[in-house]
């Protein structure tokens, strides 16, 4: 099939590139010149763990082209799929004035007689397809254009969107055009997943409502936690006993900071705001994103316990940047909010990431912040160390022999990487989440 993907960022890249790798004829358009250029260099926008290798791949292979010419695009793509950002305007809703802005340019781009689907693949407010249809007719001015519209939420994972993509666990698609869903049918036929084939609305709520549940599930642990550290209880503990139901099962019940990234916060606030427009108070969600952005506060009231709130006399050796592990996405990183929080408590940090540091310095800018270049150098000469983010390496540090270089054996963990138990041994001073303190 002949595809094209509008918008180079998690989801359009990736995407377009498995679509090429499983041999379709695939076009990635964005509007930024210098992006579209890296690309063609191999140079990837994002990090993303196999991405510069299957693009440079697929492009020599022919079957993937990076441009910059939306006449070109418009024209290649039977399926054409919107990928762009979706970010949070001041009132929390969901702007889409992007998304809007590609359904013109292709209503424009579109020639008469040539049939397309058009698929919104960003994360849409509900009814959004519907005003997609108004613009791609408003970009078509007096021409006759053939398209039908559809949508298909992504449920990629950064850090695993390429093996998500080709290991989905589900597929939404959603029309009202039996002719459109049966394409994106066969577009999938050769994934070993349930295909589920709805409407419009239902289509780009699930993708919400997916978002929101799993950060309820988060913010639940993390109130558990509260509840553990005034009772002597063990999160982690309690965290397996729940997730041995299978009702309930383990994945998203790791008590930390609280949840960030490009999706979970914007898709959270924009399901409430869509609840309130259509005049109903999901009063749940309210607390899920209270519970969220106390659990930041109640991380930093650990560290101004300990050595008060005026901190411009510490240094502290920060562990991670990204939002999660296995990115270099720093968006709504409560990693970054925390550092900044600590920055304005007048703190000194020296900070390490494995893969954001560039776009830690883009966010942080060097004021009171030393950008080390490796996890190790992070401990010398602090006062504590503070783990922001999961990555792997940061559980598996030789904390006994970095111990040495410490003004201050203590461990803040916001990710519950560490045992404490084994801290403990080791002569540290450690605080986490939800666990017992040593």
């Amino acid at each position: 099939m002949k595809i094209t993907l509008i918008g180079t960022g998690y989801v359009g890249l990736v995407s377009g590139a498995v679509f090429a790798d499983w041999g379709h004829e695939v076009v990635c358009l964005d509007i930024d010149q210098k992006k579209v250029d890296k690309i063609k260099d191999g140079i990837m926008p994002i990090y993303e763990e196999g991405l510069e290798e299957l693009v440079k791949r697929v492009q020599a292979e022919g079957k993937f082209v990076a441009t910059t010419d939306y006449e070109m695009a418009v024209n290649h793509g039977e399926l054409i799929f919107i990928c762009v950002g979706t970010p949070s305007n001041e009132s929390g809703a969901a702007d889409l004035s992007y998304v809007f802005s590609a359904a013109e340019s292709i209503g424009k781009y579109m020639k008469e007689g040539e049939y397309k689907v058009v698929i919104t693949k960003s994360t849409v407010p509900v009814k959004t397809s519907e005003k997609v249809s108004e613009h791609i007719k408003v970009g078509a001015g007096s021409k006759k254009v053939d398209y039908d519209v559809a949508s298909n939420p992504e449920f990629l994972r950064e850090g695993t969107s390429i093996f998500d993509a080709n290991n989905a666990d589900r597929v939404v698609i959603g029309s009202g055009s039996e002719k459109a869903l049966n394409l994106l049918e066969s577009l999938y036929a050769g994934l070993n997943t349930t295909i589920v084939k709805t409407d419009l609305a239902s289509s780009e709520l699930i993708k919400y409502a997916a978002n929101a549940f799993l950060a309820t599930k988060i913010s639940f642990i993390n109130e558990i936690s509260q509840i553990c550290e005034r009772t002597g209880a063990d999160v982690k503990s309690v965290a397996i006993g729940m997730g041995l139901d299978n009702r309930i099962g383990p994945k998203f019940l790791n008590a930390g900071i609280g949840y960030g990234g490009s999706c979970f916060p914007k898709d959270v606030e924009a399901l409430y705001r869509t609840s309130s427009q259509n005049l109903y108070d999901f009063r749940l969600l309210r607390g899920v994103m209270d519970a969220n952005e106390r659990q930041k506060i109640y991380f930093m009231n650990k560290i101004w316990d300990k050595y008060g709130t005026n901190l411009s006399k510490y240094t502290f050796g920060i562990l991670g940047a990204a939002f999660k592990n296995d990115t270099d996405d720093t968006r709504k990183s409560v990693a970054i909010e925390i550092i900044k929080i600590l920055r304005g408590a007048g703190a000194k940090m020296k900070l390490f990431d494995p893969a954001a540091m560039e776009n830690a310095k883009k966010e942080l800018g060097n004021d009171y912040i030393t950008y080390m270049e490796s996890a190790e150098n992070s401990f010398e000469a602090v006062d504590a160390i503070i783990i922001l983010t999961e990555w792997k390496e940061f559980a598996s540090l030789d904390y006994e022999k970095l111990s040495s270089k410490m003004k201050g054996k203590v461990v803040f963990d916001g990710r519950n990487l560490l045992d404490p138990k084994e801290m403990k041994k080791l002569g540290y001073e450690y605080f986490g989440i939800g666990r017992h303190k040593v």
